[in-house]
């Protein structure tokens, strides 16, 4: 009789299963609603509709916690394949590829060794890859007062960073300028070292670097000299608002000398601090408002410690 009794047992227990009603389905109105929302791939939408579907059709919480966690699942899919895809293109694009940049032309006001109005040319280029960044500058100050050229300055420099881990980075650093207004026919230096991002997010970003450096300098007297150095940098960036954004950067070079009397008696420490505002007009047009401070402690004779240019420039973001 026992194996009667069982069979009785599990048609009782099929028949309980079957009794328990189904979930019920959501209705057409907010089914639709969910559906519009998923449609726009905004998970802050899918989020607040279904949020609110929950409010309004308590009975169907299981069902709308199914259609948020599948949702999210495909976006979460989504995003991996977008970076892998965005990481394989990055790895195999050419040399000459992958730079983004801006141009800059305007006006400018100096004082110190000189005072006149003129034009100012810059670019900076960049080119980031996944471990590996590179930076081109160069900018170009030329003024003329009474017919007579009363400024020209030329400066480049090339900055290839390795990024070590999220805030550690390496980096090198070769430039070239000309100021022959301050006394220096040209004079390139060279550094490398290390560097720390210490802030890195949508609005602020600001990091700093040290390492030791080379300078050789030739003057306009004919007169030139080398030697080692230190370098410091710092590059600080806020996005005040959407439209609106100030940079600071600065580089500094304490020379220690090529020997341990130089140290005292030639010492000789440079200065170039650059603060900038800049206001968007479109998507690639801005207006920036900036000014330079160029301090040199041991300038040569009858030359200023300091030249300051204030400038008001358009921005082309290519």
């Amino acid at each position: 009789m026992a194996y009667p009794v069982r069979l009785l047992r599990i048609a009782a227990a099929s028949c309980a299963v079957v009794s328990v009603p189904a979930l019920a389905e959501l209705p057409s109105p907010v089914r639709a609603m969910v559906d519009a929302a998923i449609a726009t791939g905004d998970t802050a939408k899918v989020k607040t509709v279904i949020e609110i579907a929950k409010a309004t059709n308590p009975a169907d919480h299981a069902e709308l916690d199914e259609i948020h966690d599948a949702f999210f699942k495909v976006q979460e899919e989504k995003a991996r394949l977008a970076a892998k895809e965005k990481e394989e293109r990055i790895r195999s694009a050419g040399l000459f590829r992958n730079w983004s940049g801006r141009g800059e032309v305007g006006a400018s006001y100096s004082s110190g060794n000189s005072q006149n109005t003129g034009v100012t040319l810059g670019l900076d280029l960049k080119r980031e890859g996944i471990d590996w960044s590179h930076r081109l500058r160069g900018n170009m100050d030329y003024q003329r007062s009474d017919g007579r050229t009363t400024r020209e300055r030329y400066f480049v420099s090339y900055e290839p960073r390795f990024q070590i881990n999220n805030g550690l980075f390496t980096y090198g650093l070769v430039q070239y300028e000309s100021d022959r207004f301050q006394g220096v026919a040209g004079r390139l230096a060279a550094s490398g070292g290390l560097g720390y991002k210490i802030v890195d997010d949508n609005s602020v970003s600001l990091s700093a670097k040290l390492g030791p450096a080379y300078r050789h300098t030739d003057f306009v007297t004919g007169a030139t000299e080398s030697s080692l150095a230190v370098l410091a940098g710092m590059d600080f960036d806020w996005a005040i608002t959407d439209r609106l954004k100030l940079t600071q950067d600065t580089n500094m070079v304490a020379e220690t000398g090529g020997a341990a009397t130089v140290i005292i008696d030639s010492s000789n420490t440079t200065v170039t601090l650059v603060t900038g505002l800049e206001a968007r007009m479109s998507r690639r047009f801005s207006t920036r408002l900036s000014f330079t401070l160029d301090y040199d402690s041991n300038p040569p004779v009858n030359k200023n410690t300091t030249d300051t240019l204030s400038r008001v420039s358009l921005v082309y973001g290519f």
